[in-house]
């Protein structure tokens, strides 16, 4: 799959985490940034990887913040994408089934990696019935 990722400066680090994982899984990554270290405002970077789904240069998004909650905010301001915050992989499931969701949203101050790569890998495999 062709997955886009983006993220404000508290998520760095989650956001490599995550692509490095999904390119080891055979998914092609795109990372929308930011670099490491840069102070930036996360709707820039929500609405970014909004664009990138909705034009469909990627099938899916990940979009990452402190909380999960501003970003996925700036991602539903496109009316092309549907993001939806989550913080296992029950919501993951559900989002993809019931609400057709094309961007996840996850908060890196909240949630551990194992536990991100679980909901991901749970969004990217479910399909909307």
């Amino acid at each position: 799959m062709r997955i886009a990722i983006a993220s404000d400066h508290a998520a760095t680090d989650l956001k490599a985490l995550l692509a490095e994982w999904l390119m080891e899984e055979g998914h092609e990554v795109a990372d929308l940034g930011p670099e490491p270290g840069a102070s930036v405002d996360y709707p820039d970077y929500g609405y970014k990887l909004a664009e990138v789904v909705a034009e469909g240069t990627a099938e899916f998004g990940i979009a990452l913040c402190g909380s999960g909650i501003g970003i996925s905010i700036s991602v539903n301001r496109h009316p092309m994408a549907r993001s939806a915050l989550v913080s296992e992989p029950l919501s993951a499931a559900l989002a993809r089934e019931h609400n057709n969701a094309n961007v996840i949203a996850l908060g890196a101050r909240l949630i551990g990696v194992e536990i991100a790569k679980s909901c991901v890998a749970t969004f990217l495999n479910t399909e909307f019935a």
